[in-house]
């Protein structure tokens, strides 16, 4: 979810000892929260189907006159902090998971659930341009580990002077390693979040994902990924409720409900009822191809599609 300047938004809780299957999730008391996405648990007001069920979310998502990202827009995966550390979450794997996820996903029929969102004729395009990425390491002083809103937008900024410049055609993800807090509620408040901003009178659009590692809890739905790594496992999912997000509703004023909820915010942490076991005992909904031949399974939250009102895993085989 996000908040325009005349719109406030509601921030109504994060995901805690969730399992895969969907268990209820604990409820942090409403909370108006300015410039970021907040994972909503619609299902405890009524307003999204059970998690795994298969009724209308209510109340309906509309159009509110803004654009949506067609074409093929790039994405940028920016590493903050350290991911080379000896935890068993930020490093190299971890890393490869979420290429293979940004790879895998264009194109894919879960990505296609977005195809039913269009403003002024464009429609959102189900396919993603091309990944570039850079490792950041820490901004120097005593905010290194502990970021505020302000320094997602300034590593974006010193991210795209040496990258060519800001893209409007883009979503540019501030990726932290555990160790990293982002103070104005990661991990009690919000797993992630997407905004736009002003860089060099280009309108970029951005988002916050920090690596669930830090708060398995809140942030994962389950203690085991399906990959051997539940921080960055659990991370994959927030990053593709952002993404999903960012491309319908790009400069916050095109596709939400009433209530302000966009299209993943109306089918947070649901997973649907079609899931497999993979062989270390995680759960996943979702498997994608790798640049490289091969297939990585996920358990990704749910999405909403315009077209019925309903939360789907796949937008080709309607499964839910």
């Amino acid at each position: 979810m996000k908040q325009r300047l005349t719109r406030a938004m509601i921030a109504l809780g994060l995901a805690a000892a969730a399992t895969a299957a969907g268990a209820q999730q604990h409820l942090f008391d409403n909370e108006v929260v300015l410039n970021r996405i907040i994972h909503r648990l619609y299902d405890r007001f009524g307003e999204a189907p059970a998690a795994g069920g298969t009724g209308q979310a209510t109340p309906a998502i509309t159009w509110h006159g803004g654009p949506v990202m067609g074409g093929a827009p790039n994405i940028h995966l920016i590493w903050y902090g350290d991911w080379n550390q000896a935890n068993g979450s930020d490093n190299a794997g971890g890393q490869q998971i979420i290429r293979d996820l940004m790879w895998g996903l264009s194109g894919s029929n879960h990505l296609s659930i977005n195809q039913s969102y269009s403003a002024n004729g464009t429609p959102v395009s189900g396919v993603l341009g091309p990944v570039q990425e850079a490792s950041v390491g820490y901004i120097a002083g005593n905010r290194a580990k502990r970021l505020r809103d302000s320094d997602i937008l300034s590593i974006v900024t010193t991210y795209t002077n040496s990258h060519g410049g800001p893209q409007s055609n883009a979503i540019y993800f501030v990726l932290t390693s555990s160790d990293v807090n982002e103070t104005s509620g990661f991990c009690t408040q919000y797993c992630g979040w997407h905004t736009k901003g002003t860089i060099a009178g280009t309108t970029v659009k951005y988002s916050f994902v920090g690596n669930a590692n830090r708060c398995l809890n809140g942030c994962a739905a389950q203690s085991v990924g399906p990959n051997g790594n539940a921080g960055v496992d659990g991370m994959a999912s927030v990053l593709t409720h952002e993404l999903e997000e960012a491309l319908t509703d790009p400069l916050l004023n095109a596709w939400y409900d009433a209530n302000g909820a966009e299209n993943a915010d109306k089918c947070a942490w649901t997973f649907g009822g079609a899931q497999q076991v993979a062989g270390n005992g995680a759960s996943y909904n979702v498997t994608l191809p790798t640049a490289g031949g091969g297939f990585r399974n996920y358990l990704l939250q749910r999405n909403l599609s315009a077209t019925d009102s309903k939360c789907y895993v796949d937008g080709v085989t309607k499964q839910q």
